[in-house]
This record gives structure tokens, sequence and C-alpha cells, in this order.
């Protein structure tokens, strides 16, 4: 029973799907994506003053990683904090798009 016990704790759990923002929301946050996140990583985010957010530059950054930044920027660097204007569900979301890769 012991066992059986140990192996159940050892299971993923079930997978829990974040929904996406509503499409206005969505068209929002792709809206400021490209616009003021594009003025420092450049207008198809190939990096310009900040580094490329293209899926190949981010490959070994995790999305809560990425959101975090997002949220809290970077202090010590012009990467501003967003989390007055993106929820965390937002951030997230931006992120795992960002590491998809954005269609120009």
């Amino acid at each position: 029973m012991r066992e059986l016990l140990v192996l159940l704790l050892l299971l993923p759990g079930p997978a829990v799907a974040e929904e996406a923002p509503p499409a206005e929301r969505r068209t929002e946050l792709l809206y400021l994506l490209r616009q003021d996140c594009g003025s420092c990583h450049g207008m198809t985010l190939a990096g310009g003053l900040g580094p490329a957010l293209l899926p190949e530059a981010l490959s070994d950054r995790t999305v809560e990683g990425l959101a975090e930044v997002i949220r809290a920027g970077i202090p010590g660097t012009p990467m501003p904090p967003w989390g007055f204007e993106i929820t965390g569900e937002e951030a997230r979301w931006l992120a795992r798009k960002l590491k998809e890769g954005i269609p120009p």
C-alpha cells in the first residue's frame, strides 16, 4: 500500500491549461508588443537597444521567467516593468507567444 502511495505522489498532476485573454485584449497586447516593446527590441523583434525576442533567442528561457521580466522589468537597465498594465496571465500569454514566434 505504501508503494502505491509513493507512486501516486510521483505521477505528474493534471495539466492546467491557462486561458488566453479575450480576443480584444489579445489584439491590444500584440499591439503593445509591436509598438512599445518593438521600440527597443526592434520592430521585427530581432533586436535593437534590447535583445531579440525571437523564439531562437528565447529558447533557453521559461515562460514564467519571461513573464516575470515583462511584469517586473530589469532594474538597472532600460527594461521597464509592465506590471501596472499587464496581468500575470497576460504576461504568460505574451511569453508563450514570443516563444512560439509572432508572425510579422
